[in-house]
Parts: C-alpha cells; structure tokens; sequence
C-alpha cells in the first residue's frame, strides 16, 4: 500500500519539476554577451543588440542560464544580464486593435519578428506597446510568454 502512494507523489513532484525548467526572461541591456558554454572563460558564440528581447531559458548552471531564442539560436548568458519576461515577439503577421476584442478599431498592422512590450494581460490579450503604437493583440502566434 505504501508503494503505491510513493509512485504518485515522486510522479507528481517530477511533472513540477520539469514545468519550471523553461521559462521566459527578456535581455536586461542593449548589448548581451552569448557564449559557447557556462562561464566567462567560453568564447563568445554571437551578441544581442536589443534591450527586452525575449529568451526561452532551457538549462541552468551556477549564474549561467542556456537560452534560446524564437529563430532557434542558443547559447549561454549570464544571468545578471537577464530580468522578468516583459515582452513578446510576433511570429505572424497580427492586427493591433483599440481595445481587447477583435470588434474593437483596428490600431495597426504588426508585421512577423516584430517585438512588442507587454503592458496588461487581459484573459487571452495583451497590452503592447512597439514604436509609436499601442493597443492590443491576442495570445496567438506571439512568442514569449
């Protein structure tokens, strides 16, 4: 009887803990250095130029977090480079609107790889702001969130 009730809780806990493996975090500052491996002592592999970018986080190792990014690139980043997930990238083409129903006034024309920043969620809506536009989008084809 014990053995059964051990299997459902070291399943339930495992299931926890793969949930929390990959999370969002956006790019802290203009300029991030990605690299080949955990440490400063890696090459480095390529450079982000964009302030809020979204990042998948995938793997962790001491302050080093592995990411990847919505084109599929990936490498490792300090984790003082990183913050809290505020921002989105739009993998198809998607309309902004006035307000969060699609019934609402259309605001804009937002084109694929487009990055926006979150404001409010509302349900399966977003508040954004990108360039000089804001409104809201609804929770599809976005990535970052």
């Amino acid at each position: 009887m014990l053995r059964i009730l051990i299997i459902p809780l070291f399943v339930f806990f495992l299931n926890e803990s793969t949930a929390e493996e990959n999370y969002f975090l956006s790019l802290k500052y203009n300029k991030v250095n990605v690299r080949y491996g955990p440490g400063l002592d890696y090459p480095i592999k390529f450079i982000y130029l964009k302030k809020n970018f979204p990042l998948k986080i995938i793997d962790e190792k001491e302050n080093f977090r592995k990411i990847i990014d919505y084109k599929n690139n990936s490498g490792w980043v300090h984790r003082s480079q990183l913050k809290k997930g505020n921002s989105l990238i739009v993998l198809e083409e998607k309309i902004l609107f006035n307000n969060f129903t699609k019934y609402s006034k259309p605001v804009a024309v937002i084109k694929s790889g487009r990055m926006l920043i979150v404001k409010k969620k509302e349900n399966k809506w977003f508040k954004v702001v990108t360039a000089n536009y804001t409104g809201w989008v609804d929770n599809e084809n976005l990535w970052g969130y």
